[in-house]
C-alpha cells in the first residue's frame, strides 16, 4: 500500500476512508448494480458527514485543506467498494467543486460548494454531447446573451448524476460567429435543476450502474449572469483546470477495483485445489498474480508521483503529459489486473457468486470516460515532442546519437 510514501496525516485520512468503505452496506452496491437505486444520495451524505468529500479543498468552503496525494489515497479506497460509487464520489466533490473554487466567485462558492461538501446538495458535470465526446470544442449546446441572463438550449449525454444532481456545470457555445476561434467561443455555467432542465433518458449501461447516468435536455433555460464560471467565452481555462481532477482522479479510483479483484483472486487461488495441489503452486496461476501485483504497484506509484507533481506546481505542459500518461497506464494496467483475476478464478468468476463479473464490467469504463486513452496517447506524444524540441534547442541533453563507433558516417543516416 506504499505507506512509506504517506505522511501520518495522509495515512490517517486514508484509514478514515477505509472505515467508511467497511461501513457501507453490500445491499447498496447490489441495488445500484440492479438499478433498484438510481442515485446514492444517502451514501454521499454519509461521506460528507465523515468529512471525506473534497478533502483537498480549502477549509473555508468545507474541505480539509489537504493535498492530491491524500485525495488519491482516498479515491483508491472508495474504488475498492464500487467503481460507480467512486464515480459519484468524485464527480461533484472533486470535478465540479474544483472548477468553481478555482474560477468562480465567493457567492458561487457559498451557494454551491459549501452545501455540496456538507452533503446537502449534489452536482454533475456536463461535457459530452450526442454528436461529440472527445471533441469538446465541437459543442453545439448554445447560450444566447439576453442582457441580465443567458438563454440555454441543447443537450448533454452520459451525465453521471443526470438523475440525482441538484445543479450542473454546463459548457455551452456563446460566440456563434462562424470564424470565432473554438477555444474562445465557449462559456461555463452553473445551471440549477428547474424549469427547462429535463432528464429525458437514463442509459442501460454495461456496468457502473446506479449513478443516474442519463441525457439532459435544456430548453430555453434562464441562466443568470452571476452563474457564469470564469469569463464569458473563457471556458477553455476552466476545462484545462478540470482535466486534472477528471483524469488523475480517474486513475486513482481505478486502483480500487483492481485491488479488490486481485485480493479475491489471491485468496481464491490460495485455497482452490486442482490436480492434487493448491492452484497457486502452478506457474500459470502464480505468474498472473505476480504480473497483477506488479502492475498494481506500478500504477499506484505513477498516481502518487503525478499527484505530488500537481501538489508541487510543476509546469502546466508537463503536468498535462504526466496526467495523460497516468490515466492511460493505470486504466489499462488495472483492466489487465481484473482480466487476470477472472482467468485465475475461472468459471465461478463469470457468475454472480463472486463480484468479479461486476468489477470486470465496471472497470471497462475507465479507459473510455474523461477522455479516451487514444486521446491520452495523442496528448502524451504532442507534449513529449514539444519537451524534446525545447531540450534540443537549449542543448541540455547529451547527444546520445553520437555514442556509436561510426557516428560520423552522416551520409548513412538519411532523413529525406
Amino acid at each position: 500500500m506504499f505507506d512509506h510514501l504517506l505522511t501520518e496525516e495522509q495515512r490517517r485520512v486514508r484509514d478514515e476512508a477505509r472505515e467508511f468503505v467497511k461501513a457501507t452496506p453490500r445491499e447498496l452496491i447490489l441495488d445500484m448494480d440492479a438499478e433498484r437505486v438510481r442515485f446514492p444520495r444517502e451514501w454521499r451524505r454519509e461521506a460528507a458527514r465523515r468529512g471525506l468529500l473534497g478533502v483537498r479543498h480549502c477549509v473555508r468552503w468545507g474541505g480539509r485543506g489537504l493535498d492530491w496525494v491524500t485525495a488519491s489515497a482516498v479515491s483508491e479506497e472508495i474504488g475498492t467498494l464500487s467503481y460507480e460509487l467512486a464515480c459519484v464520489f468524485g464527480v461533484g466533490a472533486d470535478l465540479v467543486c474544483d472548477a468553481i473554487l478555482r474560477h468562480g466567485t465567493d457567492a458561487q462558492k457559498e451557494r454551491y460548494v459549501a452545501p455540496l461538501l456538507k452533503g446537502e446538495i449534489f452536482a454533475a458535470e456536463c461535457l459530452t454531447e450526442p454528436r461529440g465526446g472527445s471533441d469538446f470544442f465541437g459543442a453545439t449546446t448554445r447560450a444566447e446573451d439576453r442582457g441580465d441572463h443567458f438563454l440555454l438550449n441543447g443537450q448533454k449525454r452520459f451525465i453521471v448524476g443526470a438523475e440525482g444532481a441538484d445543479y450542473f456545470l454546463v459548457y455551452a457555445r456563446t460566440d456563434s460567429r462562424p470564424d470565432a476561434p473554438p477555444h474562445q467561443s465557449i462559456t461555463c455555467f452553473i445551471v440549477d435543476r428547474g424549469p427547462g432542465v429535463e432528464t429525458t433518458y437514463l442509459y442501460g449501461l454495461m456496468g457502473c450502474r446506479g449513478g443516474g447516468t442519463g441525457r439532459l435536455v435544456f430548453r430555453d433555460v434562464n441562466v443568470p449572469k452571476e452563474n457564469v464560471v470564469g469569463d464569458i467565452n473563457g471556458a477553455y481555462a476552466v476545462f484545462n483546470t478540470m482535466m486534472i481532477p477528471e483524469r488523475l482522479g480517474t486513475a486513482a479510483m481505478t486502483l480500487g477495483p483492481a485491488r479488490a479483484a486481485l485480493d479475491i483472486a489471491t485468496h481464491y487461488s490460495s485455497r482452490r485445489k486442482a490436480f492434487g495441489q493448491v492452484i497457486n503452486r502452478f506457474q500459470g496461476v502464480s505468474f498472473q498474480i505476480a504480473e497483477s501485483a506488479t502492475l498494481l504497484d506500478a500504477s499506484r506509484a505513477i498516481v502518487y508521483t503525478t499527484s505530488r507533481a500537481v501538489d508541487d506546481g510543476v509546469e502546466t505542459d508537463r503536468i498535462r503529459r504526466l496526467i495523460s500518461e497516468t490515466k492511460k497506464f493505470v486504466t489499462e494496467s488495472c483492466q489487465r489486473v481484473v482480466h487476470n483475476a477472472m482467468q485465475v478464478v475461472g468459471g465461478i468468476g463469470y457468475t454472480t457468486v463472486l463480484p468479479l463479473e461486476r468489477i470486470y464490467r465496471d472497470v471497462r469504463l475507465a479507459s473510455i470516460w474523461t477522455g479516451t486513452n487514444e486521446v491520452m496517447a495523442t496528448i502524451v506524444a504532442h507534449e513529449w515532442y514539444r519537451e524534446a524540441a525545447r531540450a534540443l534547442a537549449a542543448r541540455r541533453d547529451r547527444d546520445y546519437g553520437a555514442d556509436a563507433a561510426e557516428a560520423r558516417a552522416e551520409d548513412e543516416i538519411v532523413y529525406e
